[in-house]
């Protein structure tokens, strides 16, 4: 027996997935969830969209980075008014690591003519919290930077649990 399908504009209210929760779910239809996920903010965060919401971005990096097993260390490359210009993963390292280059981040910034950048990398430990080393590296960016007039907005530590941001914390 057929029994008739709900149909519900797309510009209505109504939150189909309010009462979805996870353990309702196959593996499959949460991957699906995630792709759909992915998709949406993707389409936030593509070439020439605003960065109007921190809470986007984080969502956004944490799906994209929070499974990775490995760390790696990328930038959102701004125009003058916050738009992307581009994302790019620009340093890979091992489970505990990445190696930055400032000189490979200025040159990339200039040739993309990026007004302002916001750095992003996983904890792959699930750890989200800053260490030295990402305080350190992220001054030395910041320091460079500055010298060529590229801005420095934030960088966020990324897990799948949360992503931190620094600028919050007032270290930028």
């Amino acid at each position: 027996m057929n029994q008739p399908v709900a149909s519900f504009p797309a510009n209505q209210s109504i939150n189909r997935f309010a009462e979805l929760r996870p353990a309702d779910l196959s593996p499959d239809e949460k991957e699906s969830v995630i792709d759909l996920a992915l998709t949406i903010l993707a389409r936030k965060h593509r070439r020439g969209s605003a960065l109007t919401s921190p809470e986007a971005t984080r969502s956004y990096l944490r799906l994209e980075l929070g499974e990775r097993h490995h760390e790696l260390f990328g930038v959102l490359f701004l125009d003058n008014r916050h738009r992307i210009i581009a994302k790019e993963e620009l340093f890979y390292g091992t489970i505990d690591g990445a190696s930055v280059h400032p000189r490979v981040v200025v040159a990339r910034a200039l040739e993309l003519g990026a007004a302002a950048v916001v750095f992003f990398h996983n904890h792959p430990s699930g750890v989200a919290e800053p260490s030295q080393s990402d305080l350190r590296i992220t001054k030395r960016l910041q320091e460079v930077l500055d010298m060529v007039d590229v801005r420095v907005l934030d960088h966020l530590v990324v897990s799948t649990e949360e992503a931190v941001s620094i600028a919050e914390r007032g270290l930028i």
